[in-house]
């Protein structure tokens, strides 16, 4: 199961990469045609904004899968094996939760306005809901794949604590680290 969990975040990354290239072709496409040629796509606009929250919700399936979400460990980290487990559990289950309401009202959504066209592409507006039922499906595979590792106790005690540290945090603490260790003038 993993391997097939690879793959689609593989093709999610490949998908990303396109969506941000048909983004930046549109915004700067746009932007030329407006101050060069005093013209413009009118679809722009809203086919951008389009890409960009696909891309959003894309992005943090990918994430998820490799658990790079931040967070914080501050309670967790000082806690026991079985404390790191027993909260792990209990927030991939608040998470399972919360994707199922994300699915079910990206879907009734979807479905409701499956026959409302979008303002300038015309384009059917459950493609813009679409992207919460991908992701709470998807967001669903990678928790549900996390809860059964935590409860079968397959993942180490430094797995138990699932968040990523701000990368600024990780800044201050190399900074404070390298001034504890020069040389005293």
């Amino acid at each position: 199961m993993q391997i097939w969990l690879d793959r689609y975040c593989k093709f999610l990354d490949l998908l990303l990469a396109l969506l941000m290239a048909g983004m930046v072709i549109l915004v700067f496409g746009n932007v030329v045609l407006r101050y060069g040629f005093n013209s413009g796509i009118t679809m722009s606009e809203e086919v951008s904004r389009w890409l960009f929250i696909w891309m959003t919700f894309l992005g943090a399936i990918v994430l998820l899968k490799d658990r790079k979400h931040l967070g914080t460990d501050m309670l967790v980290s000082r806690l026991p094996a079985s404390g790191k487990r027993a909260c792990l559990v209990a927030s991939q289950l608040l998470m399972l939760y919360v994707c199922w309401l994300l699915f079910k009202g990206s879907l009734d959504q979807a479905q409701i306005n499956l026959d409302v066209a979008s303002p300038t592409t015309g384009t059917s507006m459950a493609v813009f809901y679409g992207c919460g039922v991908v992701f709470g499906a998807s967001a669903a595979l990678f928790l549900l794949r996390d809860l059964l590792l935590a409860i079968t106790g397959r993942l180490s005690e430094d797995e138990l604590v699932q968040t990523q540290e701000s990368e600024d945090m990780s800044a201050v603490e190399a900074q404070q680290a390298a001034h504890k260790h020069a040389p005293a003038k």
